[in-house]
């Protein structure tokens, strides 16, 4: 997209913003049943200007707005706000958690987060883990081997899995080749499986006293991730 097409729409996007005020101001109006002349009483604007106002007439200002958003307890905000929904792309970066690539596909929203997992076909070391929380699974593609406690299945592709992270838990490649999955978690398990890397990254320096902040989990020299997996996941 060229800047000249960027701004063409930046320009639409506020005229349409605008271009919605006034059906705002009249359906406002009407949910309070008031007339014309009743709002110029307690606004001071003039009958004609309010008319021209919600008729799209007369361009909206903030003297103009402001006393008519606060004598229908609205906000500016709400009387402005653009016509265009905002964009729901999720754009956020995809990153390393030890030999996979996790890309999130959510904000953390009511202490819920989606990832989109990649497990490279080596990936095959079993370390259980265990946390607070419950983990749902849905492998996209190959073969993915889950263990849990004693418990040990392979899921094909279009098979899901439910389970309590307070069991040991792992996810990884069969050693047939990579897997992709999709791992919804908690927030207990994003901080365990997702950020402890972060923190890594950000604090090695800090050793054993960073392994106790995250919880103290995993035994030295084992790596931790997303959901399972090296539960990496």
């Amino acid at each position: 997209m060229t800047d000249e097409q960027r701004d063409d729409g930046a320009s639409g996007t506020v005229a349409e913003a605008i271009a919605a005020v006034g059906p705002r101001l009249r359906a406002l109006r009407g949910r309070k049943d008031l007339g014309l002349a009743a709002v110029a009483r307690r606004t001071g604007i003039s009958v004609s200007t309010l008319s021209r106002l919600e008729s799209g007439g007369r361009r909206p200002t903030l003297e103009l707005v402001l006393p008519l958003a606060e004598m229908y307890g609205t906000t500016l905000d709400d009387l402005v706000r653009s016509a265009r929904p905002a964009d729901p792309r999720v754009r956020r970066p995809q990153f390393a958690v030890g030999a996979r690539l996790v890309q999130p596909l959510s904000w953390n929203r009511a202490g819920r987060s989606t990832y989109r997992i990649h497990v490279p076909g080596h990936d095959t070391r079993v370390e259980l883990q265990r946390h607070e929380g419950h983990e749902w699974l849905f492998v996209l593609s190959g073969r993915l081997r889950l263990v849990i406690d004693e418990d040990d299945t392979v899921l094909e592709a279009g098979e899901a899995a439910e389970f309590s992270t307070l069991r040991g838990h792992w996810f990884g490649s069969t050693g047939d080749g990579p897997v992709d999955v999709i791992s919804l978690f908690s927030s207990e398990g994003e901080k365990v499986h997702v950020r402890s890397y972060e923190d890594e990254d950000e604090d090695e320096d800090q050793g054993e006293d960073g392994d106790e902040e995250r919880g103290g989990g995993a035994p030295e020299g084992a790596e931790t991730a997303p959901a399972g997996g090296a539960d990496r996941a």
